[in-house]
């Protein structure tokens, strides 16, 4: 059974960082891309970031590219998004994300095969 666990949410400054986790289990690094979307209120679910060992692939989102970088733990089975420089804008929940065979190239949400639960972070001003 694949299951995909999200932690490392909360509250934070504009401004601020935060680090979540997503500990994968029951899926081989080597098959599958692991990532992560986000939802805000009253929005859609869009990709922020994907990593895909197979190939080396990684993808983050335009409206959070140098502020965001995805990285992996393979050991650990781990996917990691650092967050930096977090806006208001970036409130939200976040979720993890498991696709087989996806390289990243199409990070979308009717692609995806597993979904972990969410993770909220929310930045104030």
């Amino acid at each position: 059974e694949v299951q995909l666990q999200a932690s490392g949410g909360g509250l934070v400054q504009a401004g601020g960082s935060l680090r979540l986790s997503c500990l994968a289990s029951g899926l081989s690094f080597d098959n599958y891309a692991v990532g992560w979307f986000r939802q805000a209120p009253g929005k859609e679910r869009e990709g922020v970031a994907c990593f895909a060992k197979r190939g080396g692939f990684t993808y983050i989102a335009d409206s959070v590219k140098g502020r965001f970088t995805i990285s992996s733990d393979i050991a650990k089975t781990t996917v990691y998004l650092q967050m930096n420089a977090l806006e208001p804008e970036d409130t939200a929940v976040y979720f993890c994300a498991a696709n087989r065979n996806e390289l990243c190239g199409k990070w979308t949400v009717s692609r995806m095969d597993y979904w972990g639960k969410g993770t909220l972070v929310t930045v104030s001003s």
